[in-house]
């Protein structure tokens, strides 16, 4: 059984007013929008580090809490069938990713470019050998900015420098539903990433009030101190990743990976506290076929 991690208030306080809304009054549920985490990895002094970021207070979504870079799939995403492209073609991610061609080169074209305006770091190259240089200076962190402003599209980008998606350096990790008793909800893809040679860390998104690379067992255990907050599955995704020592360890373990969707379940305690609970749990209870 997994680990418990505890529920973030906000999320605490959703579960209890959906729990104490009247079951006889009909209840629309939140859409879903598809989404993509970018696991991003470094071997640092000390062992494997991943890029975190800390959000704003202030946003809606997640505010306040430790995540990776991700967000949204954008419909640019999606449409951008001219995105140059290299490695693995959109048809053979369809599988690994439980999306159509179409979402899963959205997934890709997303991963790419989020990872590009929360981090600074291009998973891109002028061919299917080679990686874009250093992106941390001004020029391409104004482009990032760009990015994600809206004021360019990831293809323009691309098309300006002569680089295309190197889709290889990407590797499925896993998949989570956000519960239905959450007013915002997100059909998550997390992707393991190693940090290209060459390349730093650099832009910071406007979302993020501060970055750090960090190593997986420390996270947790500032979690369990007070110190961060987080979802628990960003919480399980490093519980997962402490157990490598190197990037090329956790790139490994990625490569045939099983990846079952998870859709957690929030289960009230005799506290009147609630608790995530997973498939491996025996509380959990799976939908009917």
């Amino acid at each position: 059984m997994r680990r418990q991690f505890e529920i973030p208030a906000a999320i605490a306080a959703q579960a209890a007013k959906a729990r104490a809304r009247d079951p006889s009054q009909p209840r629309e549920k939140a859409p879903v929008r598809d989404a993509v985490t970018v696991i991003l990895l470094r071997d640092g002094r000390r062992g494997l580090e991943t890029y975190l970021l800390r959000r704003q207070g202030s946003m809606k979504a997640f505010g306040g809490m430790t995540v990776f870079p991700g967000g949204t799939v954008d419909p640019a995403d999606i449409g951008a069938v001219d995105v140059p492209w290299s490695g693995p073609p959109a048809v053979e991610w369809t599988a690994s990713l439980s999306a159509d061609e179409p979402l899963a080169r959205g997934l890709i074209a997303a991963a790419v470019r989020e990872t590009f305006e929360e981090s600074g770091v291009l998973l891109a190259g002028p061919d299917d050998e080679t990686v874009v240089g250093d992106t941390s200076t001004p020029e391409w962190q104004e482009a990032a900015r760009a990015l994600e402003n809206r004021g360019t599209s990831l293809t323009e980008l691309l098309t300006r420098h002569g680089l295309r998606i190197r889709a290889d350096l990407l590797r499925p990790w896993s998949h989570w539903l956000t519960p239905e008793v959450e007013i915002r909800r997100f059909d998550t893809r997390f992707l393991l990433a190693a940090l290209p040679p060459g390349q730093r860390t650099g832009a910071v998104a406007a979302e993020a009030s501060d970055v750090a690379w960090v190593r997986p067992a420390d996270a947790i255990a500032e979690l369990d101190a007070g110190e961060r907050i987080m979802v628990p599955p960003t919480a399980y995704t490093l519980l997962d990743l402490a157990e490598f020592a190197t990037a090329a360890d956790a790139l490994k373990a990625a490569e045939g990976r099983h990846i079952e969707r998870i859709t957690p379940q929030l289960h009230p305690t005799e506290s009147g506290a609630f608790r995530f609970v997973t498939p491996e749990d025996p509380a959990y209870v799976r939908e009917a076929e």
